[in-house]
């Protein structure tokens, strides 16, 4: 976010603000100069909290702004069952019948992926989220009969690679690895009691460490914490019913803590294969899909892009994060859990419908976004915009706008290419 701003007492004033963001994976400094203006923005910090300094004079137009909406400490990991924000009740006729036709496809002898998928689309309710999600990431097989027996091999060969890696954490050449991760998984949800549990923290750090040791191409990445979250949480979704928030996931039996954390390793394994250019050197997948995201919106939105070009915001400087973190700092993680409902149905979803996802994401704050006229208010509003009411409805338009653009761009690249 942005760290300081001086302007010439020649056009009128001098001011001077001081704004940090604190929990962050990855700190950027961008540094913007005009003939009259100095910023520096430090940018890929999760709108959590936020501290000014009460010393220094602040613009009216960042007054504004301190108005905007910020997270407060709410329960956004429990009640999943209940995703609707509006208040719907938990189960219509509608919401039954969807149901009854999951399970119906999830009994087969041979279950049909590709009728899976279109069901899941829309949502996969929670009671068959856990066994669809592991069926969609490719980690459990379509034949019934061998899914036991993959899940007892999968599992056991995780808690292999613990007993055989585990313990280099300590060793000269992992040990920035691990001291990384151990910094990071504290920041992980920090709001949200469940993750600060040292059973839970504990898991995190072997599912990240191991993966790193394992993937050295590119090896550990800050962001890559955030992207354990869901599946966790979907996967305990399965033994907990109520106040998932605040469940002391130490008092499930051991057999079901392991099976949890080993699941949740293949599954985030399964989603990084298909974006792991995003967390190699010098994060060329992320940079790319940044410049396609401000290529897209050039063409859906010019008024948006030029705005952005008058006020000298560059995409990068708000866009990594949705990138990085697949928006999940962006959204509560009910949201994200919904969201990642679609993804997995979708071919290339997190790889490339998240493209559309980003830019359908941006335009829904285009109100908001013209309204401001500067730098500082447009950073400010693009790193802290307010969603923590959001639930199923919001989402599902979200995902309509995203595929409506798939459609009329994705298979078009030079309608967005200059």
């Amino acid at each position: 976010m942005t760290a300081c701003c001086f302007k010439d007492s020649k056009e009128g004033f001098v001011s001077f603000t001081l704004t940090w963001f604190t929990g962050s994976d990855k700190f950027e400094l961008f540094f913007r100069c005009s003939s009259s203006i100095i910023c520096i923005s430090i940018l890929n910090v999760p709108p959590y909290f936020f501290i000014s300094c009460p010393s220094v004079t602040v613009r009216s137009s960042l007054q504004k702004q301190q108005s905007l909406p910020v997270r407060p400490i709410i329960p956004l990991v429990a009640r999943i069952s209940d995703q609707n924000a509006s208040g719907a009740p938990p189960m219509t006729v509608r919401e039954k019948s969807r149901l009854d036709k999951f399970k119906q496809l999830l009994a087969s002898p041979n279950t049909d992926l590709e009728e899976l998928r279109k069901h899941s689309w829309s949502g996969i309710p929670r009671e068959v989220r856990p066994i669809t999600w592991r069926l969609l990431s490719g980690y459990l097989p379509a034949n019934k009969e061998r899914r036991e027996l993959v899940l007892k091999r999968k599992r056991e060969e995780y808690f292999g690679f613990i007993e055989q890696y585990y313990h280099s954490r300590t060793d000269e050449h992992y040990k920035d690895t691990y001291r990384q991760i151990h910094i990071d998984i504290p920041r992980t949800n920090p709001l949200i009691p469940l993750f600060q549990q040292p059973a839970v923290q504990e898991v995190f750090e072997r599912i990240l460490f191991i993966w790193a040791i394992r993937h050295p191409a590119s090896g550990y990445v800050q962001g890559i914490n955030d992207l354990v979250t869901p599946f966790f949480v979907v996967f305990l979704s399965e033994f907990v019913t109520e106040d998932m928030e605040n469940f002391e996931v130490a008092a499930l039996p051991l057999e079901t803590q392991r099976n949890i954390e080993a699941d949740s390793f293949w599954c985030m394994s399964k989603l990084l294969d298909g974006i792991q250019d995003n967390y190699t050197f010098a994060q060329p997948g992320i940079q790319n899909k940044v410049k396609a995201l401000e290529e897209l919106v050039s063409r859906i939105d010019e008024d948006v892009h030029n705005h952005f070009k008058k006020y000298e915001v560059e995409y990068l400087q708000f866009a990594f994060r949705w990138m990085n973190n697949l928006l999940m700092r962006e959204l509560p993680l009910r949201c994200t859990i919904r969201l990642w409902d679609t993804y997995q149905a979708e071919a290339e979803g997190f790889s490339h419908f998240h493209l559309y996802v980003c830019a359908a994401f941006l335009i829904e704050w285009r109100k908001e976004i013209l309204s401001m006229v500067d730098f500082q208010g447009l950073l400010m509003l693009l790193q802290n915009l307010p969603t923590i009411h959001w639930g199923n409805e919001e989402v599902g338009l979200l995902l309509a706008e995203a595929y409506r653009l798939k459609y009329m761009f994705a298979d078009a690249p030079s309608h967005y290419k200059r």
